[in-house]
């Protein structure tokens, strides 16, 4: 979950940790990546294909209630988003391995879909920009339940939902979207709920 906190200048560049706790750098600073050294067979080829940018646009989980984790409030909605500094924060809190190599895959200026997650009603909030900024709210808050009755629908026909992460990998925080999942969810802003 992403935390706001004071970014020093050494925390803006491109200078990552990687998996092994090694400190390693990306040559092009545009990159949110980071090399992996020293890891296990597992880590090293979930890393490759993030590598491979298998994705241009994300969603991205977030809790919008208050709740804590050792002493610690993980709150962080889209509204917390839309009031830092410059709409800008650092997305931190990554503890699973395949989620932070798709955190380290992305790159500045990809968008994704700020996801409220672990509350009453999760669903899709807002847009975002990676290294996350705000862009803007949903015309509508797009709760999971209909993006599930559209999943199980098009397993049968097909269609653009029809392998989405959030149903196949349900726990994982950060998640890559297709071009074709990004552009339905996208459509149903415009659409009454189902």
């Amino acid at each position: 979950m992403p935390r706001p906190r004071k970014r020093s200048a050494a925390a803006a560049g491109p200078d990552k940790k990687g998996l092994s706790g090694k400190r390693t750098k990306t040559e092009n600073s545009g990159e949110a990546s980071a090399k992996v050294e020293n890891s296990s067979p597992q880590k090293i080829s979930d890393s490759k294909n993030c590598g491979k940018n298998l994705s241009s646009h994300w969603l991205m989980k977030s809790e919008p209630e208050s709740r804590l984790e050792k002493g610690v409030d993980v709150k962080f909605g889209i509204e917390d988003l839309k009031a830092q500094p410059k709409q800008t924060a650092c997305w931190d809190g990554v503890r699973n391995y395949q989620a932070r190599n798709y955190l380290r895959a992305m790159k500045l200026e990809e968008e994704a879909f700020f996801y409220h997650s672990n509350c009453k009603e999760p669903g899709i909030a807002g847009l975002m920009k990676v290294d996350v900024q705000f862009v803007r709210m949903m015309k509508r808050f797009i709760p999971l339940a209909e993006l599930k009755t559209y999943h199980q629908a098009h397993k049968g026909t097909g269609g653009p939902l029809k392998n989405m992460v959030l149903f196949t990998r349900q726990r994982l925080s950060i998640q890559p979207l297709t071009q074709e999942e990004f552009d339905f969810i996208l459509s149903l802003e415009e659409k009454e709920p189902s």
